[in-house]
């Protein structure tokens, strides 16, 4: 079964840093393109970054480049999110996400190609002004 974990969320003053991890278990880790998302209150999920398997490259959405950073560690089978500088506008319920199919590209705003095999339960991020 494959299962996605999120961890890491929390309140924090705007300007601060969180990280955040995605704990995979229950496929091969090192095949799938992984992703994460944010869902601002009464709003869509959208993607903000992607790590790519088929080429390791990262991506991320206009709103979070410069600031978040993408990571993997197939040892541990984590995919982490550094996010600094944070704003306000960040707030929101995070989500990682699997690939459907094996060794796909990141679109270069930082959503994933294809779509969506597996969500985990999310993790709240609360910036305080």
């Amino acid at each position: 079964e494959v299962q996605l974990v999120e961890s890491g969320g929390g309140l924090v003053q705007a300007g601060g840093s969180l990280r955040l991890s995605c704990a995979a278990s229950g496929f091969t880790f090192g095949e799938y393109t992984i992703g994460w998302f944010r869902q601002h209150p009464g709003k869509e999920r959208e993607g903000i970054s992607c790590i790519s398997k088929l080429d390791g490259s990262a991506r991320y959405a206009d709103s979070v480049k410069g600031r978040f950073t993408i990571s993997s560690d197939d040892a541990k089978k984590t995919v982490y999110l550094q996010m600094n500088n944070l704003k306000p506008e960040d707030t929101g319920v995070y989500y990682c996400a699997k690939e459907l199919d094996q060794y796909l590209p990141c679109l270069p705003d930082g959503r994933l190609a294809a779509d969506v095999d597996s969500w985990g339960q999310g993790t709240q991020v609360t910036v305080a002004s």
